[in-house]
């Protein structure tokens, strides 16, 4: 029996890959090491943390930390930064955990990606993984364009799975036999509407719609109706309120508010409180100095109150498409008897 683990169940570790000066980053290094470091603060002080680095870069960014003893830092150079996409999805197989590496192409070849294509089997070469078996899945399939209930229930896009620039032309059906093959999902969530402006995903579930229990799912709501996003995430609103559990029961459904627009360049950054991290701990919460801030922050202290909920200034990352989930990837513990 295979299955995925919902983001709230214990985590052994989590993965991220930090910035440097071959990456979109490079024009401003400092600020994007700033809020990579608050995310790995955050995590490393009560779970371990694996940081892919170049080499060259090893020892500046060892000096940034005070909790050595949690933190692996490997060397190693990424193409980019968004390990949610690039990095191992782990799945339980019998009760015991196996590392799955799906294939990446950069969301469809819009950027260079052999190296994070890569990312996963150099990990569990150099034993990171301790023993766990790999599995290498010749499908192109990103961590963030998933969202687990841990009971064989994902939420999804059909713009990103059903995209042909990921595996060409598929049909649903195909999709869902590959999911329930190598993750045992036998119940796929589609939404055919949502995205938000800014985002290189092709409408990544990470950014619109996430469980935070197998009954409960918050999702970004547009309330402007001047505001492009209005009638495509109100759309995805009555799909959401289609759904049913297993049971057949309707989810309790809790919107989140769309963040007032933020531009750079006059373009739209993809904004949104959806895309936040659970630790074993904490909820590592994406804020954008925006009038919404407190309030989401009070509801997740509602949604999460065994966890610390730890905001954080997610302007710079939007500013590359992403935000916290992104950014990093979490892995399950080596045994579900644990």
């Amino acid at each position: 029996m295979i299955r995925l683990p919902a983001e709230w169940e214990k985590q052994e570790m989590i993965l991220m890959a930090f910035p440097h000066f071959k990456t979109d980053w490079a024009d401003d290094i400092q600020s994007a090491y700033s809020i990579f470091v608050k995310i790995a603060s955050a995590i490393c002080y009560n779970q371990k943390l694996i940081i892919l680095i170049p080499q060259e870069d090893k020892e500046k960014i060892k000096n940034m930390f005070c909790y050595h003893d949690r933190i692996s830092f490997v060397s190693y150079e990424t193409n980019d930064t968004w390990i949610r996409d690039f990095g191992p999805i782990s799945v339980y197989h019998d009760r015991k955990r196996v590392i799955k590496d799906f294939s990446f192409n950069a969301w469809g070849a819009k950027f260079e990606y052999e190296k994070d294509n890569k990312a996963t089997k150099y990990l569990h070469k150099n034993w990171h993984f301790g023993l766990s078996e790999i599995e290498t899945v010749e499908y192109v399939l990103e961590g963030g364009s998933i969202e687990s209930d841990g009971a064989g229930t994902i939420l999804t896009t059909k713009k990103c799975l059903l995209n042909p620039n990921r595996n060409g032309d598929i049909s649903m059906q195909d999709v869902e036999d590959i999911l329930n093959k190598h993750l045992g999902i036998d119940n796929v969530l589609w939404l055919k509407h949502g995205y938000l402006a800014g985002d290189d995903t092709d409408s990544h579930i990470d950014m619109l719609a996430r469980f935070v229990s197998r009954e409960t799912i918050v999702y970004v709501k547009c309330y402007d109706r001047d505001d492009e996003h209005y009638e495509e995430l109100k759309r995805m609103e009555e799909e959401l309120k289609s759904f049913k559990t297993k049971d057949g029961k309707p989810y309790t459904l809790i919107p989140l508010p769309l963040p007032k627009a933020i531009f750079k360049d006059k373009k739209r950054l993809p904004a949104s409180y959806a895309n936040f991290l659970l630790t074993n701990y904490a909820v590592l919460l994406p804020v954008y100095k925006d009038e919404s801030d407190k309030i989401v922050i009070a509801l997740f202290k509602k949604l999460f109150p065994t966890r610390e909920i730890i905001p954080l200034d997610s302007r710079r990352l939007i500013e590359e498409g992403g935000s916290i989930h992104c950014s990093t990837m979490q892995v399950c513990v080596h045994s579900e008897d644990l």
